[in-house]
């Protein structure tokens, strides 16, 4: 009779186009484990380490104990020739044997994700003699989840049709049009990055669990809001879109208005990478990255300003000037800044323009210029200034009414204009921690 763990580990063996898979460490401790006992040279203590190592990885990286649906999410996440082909919707120019091998990948992966604990652990005893306290020692091993299929809202739809089919194979369109919406390999995985410098180099790492806050969420501030959101639909929906500087005073809401239209327009293709501004100079870098992707790329640059000696401004400036090398239509730049006049200015500056210092520069009035200039450079500024009293009280009145708070209105404003002296000024960012506070005493009934 043909095993599961022969035909696994051949399945593991003859992967083609998906064969990037067998790099996940989940995916190759299996391959290990199943390239050991399919020699039919079994030591108990040697399998309990390998069975053991793969157990342990297993659950490391998938807190669910599901082996069917880990190999499947790496499946549907992989990067590779077939799935970039289908994101770009140039499914029509794939050769007949690339479709071939990948319906071929899809009956191998089904294969090795029904690979069950079960069938290891029968296979092993069964090659183990008689010897029962070596059986013992295989029996008494954990068992991994088969059947437990985890609620995913980003794979449900595309998992469930999977699951339903008695081959894979059949998926194959619907697996295209899965790639033609959501995109291939971390593009599709994830919406939101982090640009990230190490020793070992830099390059993009996924956000598990980014900022929730919705549009909804923001109380305050619609109609500078308003024209951020009218020029991220323009974006997403392929039209031509204006780089953006959010700038005005802290704990206005000029990043969480940022993060918030990620939530609101990820399911139709926008990103958003974020990029520390002492990483400004890998701007070109990260366009060439994504330019030929499906989805829309807003790279997002928080809390920009720069001293006068700072030359990582010239790399801001040649992405937002557009050059030929590096402009690319799906590509915006969203940043936020407390200073309206991104470069810091010296009154030293203005010395030079009348000075008799044979050391001072002859124009200086140029290098003024290209300071302030900086900034006119986005298409579009949008200011968001500290809130008036009644504006303040009204944000404050928002937010209780949203949480639900039922809480007498006069002692409500007072104690929230007591907190703003207290503590952080008045701002949208003071009233959210004010009703965060409001919240919990209420809460516990200890309001007054």
């Amino acid at each position: 009779m043909f095993s599961k763990i022969k035909e696994a580990n051949i399945c593991l063996g003859s992967i083609t186009i998906y064969r990037g898979i067998l790099q996940d460490e989940v995916i190759a401790s299996l391959n290990k484990l199943v390239k050991y006992i399919d020699n039919n040279d079994i030591d108990p203590l040697t399998f309990a380490g390998y069975y053991g190592e793969f157990y342990h990885i297993l659950t490391k990286n998938n807190s669910f104990n599901s082996f069917v649906y880990y190999v499947f999410k790496r499946m549907i996440y992989d990067e590779n020739a077939f799935s970039d082909y289908a994101s770009r919707e140039v499914t029509r120019k794939i050769d007949v044997n690339i479709l071939k091998s990948v319906e071929h990948d899809l009956d191998c992966i089904q294969k090795i994700s029904q690979l069950t604990s079960k069938d290891i652990k029968d296979y092993v005893i069964s090659a183990l003699c008689n010897d029962e306290s070596e059986k013992h020692l295989v029996r008494v091993l954990p068992d991994w989840d088969f059947s437990h299929i985890p609620v995913d809202e980003s794979t449900n739809e595309i998992m469930e049709l999977f699951m339903s089919q008695e081959s894979w194979q059949n998926s194959l369109e619907a697996l295209i049009e899965f790639y033609r919406v959501r995109g291939s390999g971390k593009f599709a995985e994830y919406k939101g990055f982090v640009w990230e410098n190490s020793r070992n180099g830099h390059g993009l790492t996924g956000v598990e669990t980014p900022d929730p806050v919705r549009l909804s969420d923001l109380v305050g501030y619609e109609l500078e809001r308003k024209e951020v959101i009218e020029n991220t639909r323009f974006f997403v929906e392929g039209l031509r879109a204006n780089n953006v500087l959010l700038y005005g005073d802290r704990g206005t809401g000029k990043s969480s208005t940022v993060k918030a239209l990620l939530n609101e327009y990820s399911d139709q293709g926008l990103r958003i990478i974020e990029v520390p501004k002492q990483s400004l100079s890998d701007l070109p870098e990260i366009i060439r990255m994504v330019k030929d992707k499906p989805q829309k790329f807003i790279l997002f640059i928080d809390d920009l300003a720069f001293e006068d000696s700072e030359e990582k401004y010239t790399a801001l400036k040649a992405v937002l000037e557009g050059g030929l090398s590096i402009r690319s239509r799906n590509v915006v730049i969203y940043a936020t800044s407390n200073r309206r006049h991104l470069i810091k200015e010296k009154f030293s500056d203005r010395v030079g323009l009348m000075s008799n210092n044979n050391d001072d520069e002859i124009r200086a009035g140029d290098t003024i210029q290209e300071k302030l200039s900086l900034a006119d450079r986005f298409g579009i500024t949008v200011t968001f200034s500290l809130p008036d009293k009644k504006r303040y009280l009204d944000i404050i009145d928002n937010l209780a009414m949203s949480r639900g708070l039922n809480v007498d209105k006069e002692w409500l404003h007072k104690e929230a204009m007591k907190w703003e002296l207290l503590y952080n000024g008045r701002s949208p960012r003071t009233a959210q921690q004010f009703i965060d506070w409001v919240e919990g005493f209420s809460c516990l009934g200890s309001l007054t």
